[in-house]
């Protein structure tokens, strides 16, 4: 069994993936992690394991550590999983350009998978907008997302990593093309913009629209269940703590990239 620590276990998708680990027969919970300031804080979980923090857990009973906590508490996880050696599959969205640079040198001593979404079919969904994007190269490209009405960053991780695989099909450079959430204004050529929508308890919708005149092609994907997203994160675990150090996606262990360069070739 894969003995899994879990940062930012009271979060929403963290009760997610402690649920989902209770269920697993690969993987299991060994550390619920918390700040010591949280209102769980020392309570007890129905496994018999507490909340704890960083500062209280024995590293030795850790495999491999799964984080949707927020991104302030990114350096002081990644500063944990260096120290104590720890592959750490990181699932917080909303990082700022330094905070992926974080990663980034991170890897370059301890394994490390960031996904913005640990969605097989989101996973999928990048690569088809990939090559929607260089197949249409003149189409107007529109990303649309929705989630939870408490939901902090806007657009969301996902709706991002989809403009950036829209930009990447085109091989343009994403910083130029973003034009973030859409406003007023005549839409500029070649610009790939937002709509975000928070209500409800809505767990992520996305869809991109690629749109030429005459006709669209929308590309889009929903999830009913954040179960999705806590197997994939384990999936994603266990998936890891086999690997090298390196800077891995959820593309790299559904191995997509190989599949559709030989479906190209064919």
């Amino acid at each position: 069994m894969l003995k899994v620590g879990v940062l930012g276990a009271s979060g929403r998708m963290g009760q997610a993936v402690v649920t989902a680990l209770g269920q697993s027969e690969k993987a299991e919970l060994t550390a619920a992690i918390v700040r010591s300031t949280s209102s769980v804080f020392g309570k007890e979980l129905d496994n018999g394991l507490k909340y704890t923090s960083l500062k209280n857990i024995n590293a030795q009973n850790i495999d491999v550590l799964i984080d949707f906590s927020l991104p302030e508490a990114l350096e002081e996880n990644l500063t944990y999983a260096l120290q104590s050696k720890l592959p750490v599959v990181v699932c917080t969205t909303g990082l700022t350009d330094k905070q992926q640079q974080m990663l980034a040198t991170a890897s370059e001593q301890i394994p490390v998978l960031y996904a913005r979404n640990t969605s097989v079919g989101v996973a999928l969904l990048e690569q088809l907008v990939a090559l929607a994007s260089a197949a249409l190269s003149t189409a107007d490209i529109e990303i649309f997302e929705a989630h939870h009405k408490h939901k902090k960053d806007a657009p969301s991780g996902t709706a991002i990593a989809l403009g950036e695989a829209a930009a990447k099909g085109r091989h343009q450079d994403w910083s130029t093309v973003n034009t973030g959430v859409r406003g007023d204004g005549v839409r500029q050529d070649e610009s790939i913009g937002f709509s975000v929508m928070r209500a409800g308890d809505i767990i992520g919708e996305h869809q991109v629209t690629l749109a030429t005149e005459g006709e669209r092609i929308e590309l889009g994907h929903k999830v009913s269940n954040r179960n999705t997203f806590a197997q994939g994160a384990i999936n994603a675990g266990l998936w890891l703590y086999r690997q090298k150090p390196g800077n891995y996606g959820m593309q790299d262990i559904l191995e997509l990239n190989k599949v559709f360069s030989q479906l190209l070739k064919q």
